[in-house]
Order: structure tokens, then sequence, then C-alpha cells
């Protein structure tokens, strides 16, 4: 009998949780009722989900799906958001790839790891993922005195419709998944 558990899948073969089996039955009922998504989401899973709390009141579900799959996600992106945001009532919905970060080569050691594999590369992949109908136009990083940063990364202005009420859920998210701290805003236009 096909069910909801085929649509996630865990590492270690782990029991998923009552919160991820609820986004997986979700992504069931949207492939049996939806007829445009129907096709699209057959063959695709996902890893795990999370709830994250956003300042006001308000949480993010992020949904992790499998690296080799982001691109199937990825093309059918915006409507499934949109679906999942009806599902999920007043949360966004942000997806994730899932990827790994390996530790740096013993010295001495002939192996190299992969560039894709660093800590840094996992975090900028990962911020791409989450503003995903948006693009990344432009980062600053800002050191104060303190010593501590804040980086500042600008959004394409062509999706400022469908973005800016999100940019809130984009910096708590980031800093959940990653640890540091981001604004998100858009470049000054010259008028």
């Amino acid at each position: 009998m096909y069910t909801s558990r085929k649509k996630i899948h865990k590492d270690k073969d782990a029991e998923p949780t009552e919160f991820e089996v609820s986004v997986a039955q979700a992504l069931f009922d949207l492939e049996n009722t939806n007829q445009e998504l129907k096709s699209d989401l057959k063959d695709l899973f996902i890893n795990s989900a999370v709830q994250v709390d956003v300042s006001g009141n308000r949480k993010a579900v992020v949904i992790h799906v499998p690296f080799r799959l982001r691109k199937a996600f990825r093309k059918i992106h915006i409507r499934l958001v949109r679906e999942l945001g009806k599902k999920f009532s007043a949360k966004d919905v942000i997806l994730v790839a899932t990827r790994r970060i390996t530790r740096p080569p013993k010295k001495g050691s002939a192996v190299q790891r992969p560039r894709s594999r660093t800590l840094t590369a996992v975090h900028e992949a990962m911020l791409e993922d989450i503003v995903v109908p948006a693009e990344i136009v432009g980062k600053h990083v800002r050191y104060r005195i303190d010593g501590s940063k804040i980086m500042k990364v600008f959004l394409d202005p062509k999706e400022r419709n469908n973005t800016e009420y999100k940019l809130n859920t984009y910096a708590s998210v980031y800093r959940k998944l990653s640890g540091k701290d981001v604004v998100f805003e858009y470049p000054a236009t010259d008028a």
C-alpha cells in the first residue's frame, strides 16, 4: 500500500517525528489531489522537516530535500510552496537541500576533500536555497569594533513583491541552520 511514509526517507532508518509525518502526509495529499503537481511529485520525497520560530509569533517550516532531487524540487518550487503554505496555515515554507560538511583532512594525508563539502561552501549554498524565488545580487560583511560581524545580503529587486514579507523568516531560518547573523535587503536604486 502506498502511503505518506513513502514520502519521507530518513538517514539510518530513523523514525520520523510527528511533524515530519504531517509534512509527508501533506506532500502525499498534494500528489493525489493536485493534478498539475501530480506527475512532478510522483518520485520526490523529503529527508526531514523542522519548525523554526520567527519573530512576531510566526513560524516557518523548513523542509530538507535530498541533494540529488533539488533540481526537481526547484522546478515546482513556487507552486509547491504556495500549496504547502495553504496546508500549514500562516507558516512560511522553505525548501533546503541536504548537504554534508566533511572535516578537513589530517596533516600529511594525500586525500583532499571536495570544495563543495567545506563549511563555507555549504553555508553559501544553504543561503541560496533559503531565498530561492529571489536571487542574491550582492553581499557585504561588516565587522564591528567588539569583534562581532554581520552579513548583509542584497536580493534581486525583481522579486521584491514575492519575498519582501519573508525577509525576517529568511534571517531566522539561516541563523537556526548555520548560527550566523544575516540581514536581507534590496539594493538602493538610483532614481
